[in-house]
């Protein structure tokens, strides 16, 4: 059965280490023979949440900005993932406000069940990484219906694109295409 697959780039950096990852994700979901779309914050208009609670009774947020349509992409996706570059051991800052103005549908009918994370850093110990995981998983915590199904880690790459020809982007296309 084919899924709806949603990838959200959270790198404002065009050609950016997490955002390759995230193409190859794309890539093998669609070779599966998934609809896959890949959502990149590039050029986005993404407020803070105001921590106003509105969007537990009426599913959307108060803010309008892009994050409103990119929420209904989450809510709509049967599989989400979120690629991210790692800054100061954490994810991005871009990450953390989508998932924070995806508050709306912790009290809506959600159809994505399954969660992955693509991760890039310049640091290359995976150890290290796990606080940005932790993170997704605190947010997951909160959709009783949703799991970790899978992260990605590629260390080591630092300048945009410096992950091309690394053998972790063989790694996201299979596991785009296993979704």
């Amino acid at each position: 059965m084919s899924k709806n697959v949603l990838v959200i780039s959270t790198s404002l950096r065009k050609g950016s280490n997490s955002d390759l990852l995230a193409d190859e994700f794309v890539k093998g979901a669609v070779s599966a023979g998934n609809k896959a779309e890949k959502v990149s914050l590039v050029g986005k208009k993404i407020e803070f949440c105001k921590g106003c609670l509105a969007c537990q009774k009426t599913q959307k947020c108060v803010i309008c900005d892009d994050a409103n349509e990119i929420t209904e992409k989450m809510l709509k996706a049967d599989v989400i993932a979120f690629a991210t570059p790692i800054y100061y051991y954490e994810m991005s800052g871009q990450m953390k406000t989508i998932l924070d103005r995806a508050n709306s549908l912790y009290s809506s009918d959600y159809k994505f069940r399954d969660i992955y994370m693509l991760y890039t850093a310049a640091d290359e110990n995976p150890a290290e990484m796990e606080r940005a995981v932790n993170g997704l998983g605190g947010w997951i915590e909160c959709f009783e219906k949703a799991r970790l199904a899978g992260k990605l880690f590629c260390g080591g790459v630092n300048e945009a694109g410096e992950i091309k020809g690394n053998s972790k982007l063989a790694e996201a296309f299979d596991m785009g295409k296993s979704v």
